[in-house]
């Protein structure tokens, strides 16, 4: 099983709140990341699987969409910063049309997000 986080500036501190929340779930998870997306979470949880890509504007987003193309992925979860403005607006569009395309899992917030990891991984690891 393999799940990309991703997470913008605003939203970095709750999506590593969520990986807390869930990481029984995730722990037998392979975690692909966004550069300081998974940095904070490797930082947070040394113990989880986490593989960090380049930063999403640098180059990241478009590692994940590569992922999602080749079918490497179970899940998305981006937490998005709909209140901010968003000079990389046309990589959130491009993850969300091939998440749509390929009929991936894909979360923006934490209720969704909840849905799938517990959806897909089942009952939580000890």
């Amino acid at each position: 099983m393999c799940f990309a986080l991703v997470a913008h500036d605003a939203r970095k501190d709750e999506l590593v709140e969520w990986v807390r929340h869930n990481k029984s779930y995730l722990s037998d998870v392979r975690i692909v990341s966004t550069g300081t997306t998974g940095g904070r979470i490797s930082e947070s949880f040394p113990k989880l699987a986490v593989t960090r890509l380049k930063s999403g504007p640098l180059g990241g987003d478009q590692q994940i969409g590569a992922l999602i193309c080749e079918e490497e992925l179970d899940a998305l979860i981006f937490f998005v910063d709909p209140l901010s403005p968003m000079p990389h607006d046309v990589d959130v569009k491009a993850l969300t049309r091939l998440a749509t395309v390929y009929d991936l899992p894909m979360a923006c917030s934490q209720s969704t997000a909840d849905l799938i990891v517990s959806g897909l991984c089942g009952q939580p690891t000890a």
